[in-house]
């Protein structure tokens, strides 16, 4: 087990969103009504750990078993985003 591991995920998103303006006007309230759209997920997840292999016991086998039932969500999470789905 890494001593200096922060035990968390971290999950960052950028949307970022374009569109375009009427050539003839540079007024930014003026949209020719095309936009375009790009997310960005970033994610950095704790590591599941191996009880058996980690000779962890008390609070680090709890905090353990939390990051391992954690990782078991947030793939479904992550599955469930790839579909397109909310």
């Amino acid at each position: 087990m890494n001593d200096r591991s922060s035990r968390s995920h971290t999950i960052f998103r950028v949307v970022i969103e374009s569109r375009e303006m009427m050539s003839e006007s540079k007024e930014p309230d003026t949209i020719d009504g095309a936009v375009r759209v790009a997310h960005l997920n970033l994610v950095d997840l704790a590591g599941s750990e191996r009880a058996s292999q980690t000779g962890a016991f008390g609070q680090r086998l709890r905090e353990g078993g939390h990051i391992n039932k954690s990782l078991l969500a947030l793939g479904s999470v992550i599955g469930k985003l790839s579909e397109g789905e909310r």
